[in-house]
């Protein structure tokens, strides 16, 4: 929040595996999908939330396998942890509060009753989470007599069921809905309510964020049928609440544009940027549009045209600097010869370029500070530098020109070949 000058436009609250990517989709289409729309349009004065059945570490693992952008704030095991930022600082309060009638010893003991219930690993077994795997047809019995167990040690706890495999034991004051809605009487606290709210969810433990006042909400298209029947039963009549026909991610852009809260055409779903104008003068649009160019261009998606070189050419300062994260420096007059040698490289590889934490700032009248993580993976192999771009706008057309670029890598994140990395 510290990072916003006021209330956020948006604040997009999803779940994580199959909501906001796709295991199904190994190319991450929809996913770099919504990264392109988040960081051109919205990162700048909205808010992004994950929230997650994972337990920090094996969401940690999670994001250095996928193409996942940097939230804002992230809940995680259920709705019994939150942090903040890309340092994930614990929010202490939240935990302290969920003490309250928790004792995990006897909830341990009494589960132990059923062998049924097989435990999941030690690292989604979390202070105030228990954690089994239970096979559906058993469900419905073992979750009755748990409970009816468990009220005779007069514990605060709820059993929730989801994907028809997973059955977490929480504290009564928490799921993922009542970890939203503290945070939002925190922001409500400071002033800082977001002007919307869209929260998004596949399967059982995502129905309680659906319940939070003034929210609205998409199941995406893949969702699960319990979440299907909640809905059903709890939100029939709610014209807030839809259920998509995109799968995963493309199912969150589509519910952008169902609710009309900004831009809901992907910058990864423009194939000729020519021919669209944003509506505003954009320095993020500008350089997530100029690195899915350089993407298209090494996997040969463009035509190899004097036409694009042209225009690269006008874009590029002919006196800037280019800055590689190795520390040698050249004239950003050479950029066009290079590109010529790239183009096509990455031809029928699976290679991609997402920007993860754009952030703009105005230095000038005619100038703009741009600072970015810029990501690359090819297959794998990923590798990520912090750049820093300086933009000016141009005085007699719409646009920018690009003055000087500076890259430094990202610890552990550096390509020992040199010549693999330009721009």
């Amino acid at each position: 929040m510290d990072r916003l000058n006021g209330p956020p436009r948006l604040m997009i609250v999803s779940d994580l595996d199959f909501t906001m990517f796709d295991h199904e989709e190994p190319e991450n289409l929809s996913l770099l999908r919504f990264n392109a729309l988040w960081e051109a349009y919205y990162r700048h004065d909205s808010l992004l939330v994950y929230s997650t059945g994972r337990s920090p570490r094996i969401y940690k693992q999670l994001r250095n396998e996928k193409p996942l952008l940097t939230p804002d704030i992230t809940i995680m095991s259920v709705g019994t942890e939150i942090a903040y930022g890309e340092p994930m600082v614990p929010d202490y309060d939240w935990e302290q509060r969920l003490n309250l009638n928790w004792d995990r010893d006897i909830i341990t003991q009494e589960t132990a009753k059923f062998p049924q219930l097989i435990p999941q690993s030690d690292t989604e077994q979390r202070p105030h989470k228990v954690s089994f795997f239970l096979e559906k047809p058993n469900s419905l019995e073992v979750i009755k007599a748990l409970s009816e167990s468990l009220e005779k040690h007069k514990l605060d706890v709820k059993i929730i069921y989801s994907h028809g495999t997973a059955l977490d034991v929480l504290p009564k004051s928490a799921d993922k809905g009542q970890a939203l809605a503290y945070l939002q009487r925190r922001f409500k606290a400071n002033g800082r309510v977001p002007l919307s709210s869209l929260v998004c969810g596949d399967s059982g433990n995502d129905a309680e964020l659906f319940t939070v006042p003034d929210v609205f909400g998409v199941m995406v298209g893949n969702a699960q049928e319990e979440l299907l029947q909640w809905c059903a039963e709890n939100a029939r009549n709610n014209p807030n609440i839809i259920h998509s026909t995109e799968r995963c991610a493309s199912g969150i852009i589509q519910a952008i544009g169902k609710f009309s809260f900004g831009p809901n055409v992907s910058p990864r779903d423009i194939k000729d940027w020519g021919k669209c104008r944003v509506n505003v003068l954009s320095p993020g649009y500008e350089v997530v549009k100029f690195y899915l160019l350089y993407e298209r261009w090494r996997r040969a998606e463009v035509e190899k045209s004097d036409q694009i070189l042209q225009n690269l050419k006008s874009s590029f300062y002919p006196l800037g600097t280019f800055v590689h994260p190795s520390g040698t420096e050249q004239p950003m007059s050479k950029c066009e010869d290079m590109m010529k040698r790239l183009y096509g490289d990455k031809q029928g590889k699976q290679y991609c370029i997402w920007l993860d934490r754009v952030s703009t700032s105005q230095i000038g009248s005619d100038a703009w500070l741009v600072k970015f993580d810029k990501w690359e993976s090819t297959g794998e192999e990923r590798h990520c530098c912090l750049t820093t771009v300086l933009l000016n706008t141009k005085q007699a057309e719409e646009g920018f020109t690009w003055m000087h670029i500076h890259q430094t890598w990202l610890d552990g994140m550096e390509t020992k070949h040199r010549t693999v990395w330009f721009l």
